[in-house]
């Protein structure tokens, strides 16, 4: 009997997975929740992209019909998430929109969607985009017509008429209508923004607090919708089940938006020891994405991709200081997540972002953790971020360590989504 038993149990330890799934296997994976390597992992994910168990893969056993992916002498990471990103190449800036014609954007939207993926981001939040162009991407790659990320759109942009988020560009009379989509003067109106970007696919929220570095005609720190309106933003939007973003530079227009709920502060350039306090204290999370890597490309090329003379200045006098104050609301301990402003620079560039959030404060895991852990809570969601049962089988390989070297997170060698090895040969 005692015999029986234990050969029971040796069989339960050999358990084979359902058909038709595929094990993933490398030296390690990082857990991100603890910081610690997990050494010889077999990570069996379903035919949905899910992952469905995680085995030591010296001890577990798999039959001929589970495809095998095997990373060799690899470190695995989760597959990570840009909170902050944009669908346009960072090499057309200024007027020079006005070389292409209106179809170009979706085109090269796609482009962009798929140098994210190959840099090892299988998840981005896109803060913005004309025409729906991001949740008609999400449909194409959901749908298999494309390659790219898991997509989580916010459709138009809300802002206040003249604003950042509004067209400052064209004269009256190019203008094709009094208001252009997402734009509101009201608290009703941006609430009927809020009901309209939802209707059309957006799932997240995105709302322009105050000025920008990239329009025209406006300075970064002016608050531009009160604290009413975001409210009724954020109030709207959270009643449909949507998160808020608020691109906010200015101390002003931060405070206002993390008062107001907003959910997370997009840039958060000029904070002051208010926005730390309030941040802390509020009982609804509020997160702070800041894109500290992307000056090094604007203002190396800028002028040369058409920026405008007076948007350069605004990125040179900005770009300390944000710095700056990233390592100041990291210290204070304030919830951090990685956002790049993809498109402001090129998205094969975004990684790179990586080791300014360290050269600024952060140890190598915390950045990381901004990218996986953080962002998933941040998002509301429990199927992205981690390395675990019930999560997507989204994976990055990387040669070398990288808690103990950052770059090494700028050379991925293989992104697997939802259980699929990515091609690398397009």
């Amino acid at each position: 009997m005692k015999r029986l038993l234990l050969a029971a149990a040796a069989a339960l330890s050999f358990a084979v997975p359902a058909s038709g799934a595929t094990v993933i296997t490398a030296d390690r994976y990082l857990d991100v929740e603890t910081g610690r390597y997990v050494a010889n992992p077999a990570i069996f994910v379903d035919d949905s992209g899910h992952i469905t168990s995680i085995a030591d893969a010296r001890t577990v056993r798999w039959g001929s019909d589970v495809k095998h992916i095997d990373l060799g002498n690899r470190t695995l990471l989760p597959g990570l998430i840009d909170m902050h990103t944009h669908l346009g190449p960072a090499d057309i800036a200024g007027y020079r929109f006005l070389e292409y014609t209106d179809s170009f954007w979706p085109i090269v939207a796609a482009a962009s969607a798929r140098d994210m993926l190959d840099v090892g981001f299988t998840t981005m939040r896109v803060v913005g985009s004309s025409d729906w162009e991001d949740v008609g991407l999400k449909q194409a790659i959901e749908a298999g017509y494309v390659t790219g990320p898991r997509i989580i759109g916010a459709g138009h942009a809300l802002g206040a008429t003249g604003g950042h988020c509004d067209d400052t560009y064209l004269p009256p009379s190019l203008q094709k209508k009094e208001k252009e989509e997402g734009i509101g003067d009201s608290p009703d109106e941006l609430k009927y923004q809020v009901r309209r970007q939802r209707k059309f696919g957006a799932e997240v929220i995105k709302v322009c607090a105050t000025g920008g570095v990239f329009s025209r005609g406006d300075t970064p720190g002016q608050q531009q919708l009160t604290e009413e309106e975001l409210r009724a933003i954020a109030d709207e939007a959270h009643m449909q089940g949507l998160r808020v973003a608020a691109h906010a530079h200015g101390a002003s227009g931060i405070n206002a938006a993390i008062r107001a709920g907003i959910d997370t502060i997009e840039h958060a350039s000029l904070l002051d020891d208010e926005s730390i306090k309030l941040a802390k204290a509020r009982k609804r999370p509020v997160w702070f994405s800041m894109d500290i890597k992307n000056t090094d490309y604007t203002q190396a090329e800028g002028k040369k991709n058409g920026e405008l003379e007076e948007n350069i200045r605004k990125d040179r006098e900005i770009g300390q200081i944000q710095r700056d104050n990233f390592r100041k609301a990291n210290q204070a301990g304030v919830r951090m997540l990685f956002g790049s402003d993809a498109g402001v620079m090129p998205h094969k560039m975004v990684p790179q972002q990586f080791a300014v959030m360290v050269e600024y404060g952060m140890t190598p895991l915390q950045a990381i953790q901004a990218a996986t852990r953080n962002a998933s809570e941040a998002l509301g969601r429990n199927d992205v971020g981690e390395i675990q049962v019930g999560r997507y089988g989204d994976l990055v390989a990387y040669d070398g360590d990288p808690l103990q070297d950052v770059r090494v997170l700028e050379r991925p060698v293989a992104v697997v989504k939802g259980g699929e090895l990515v091609p690398r040969d397009h």
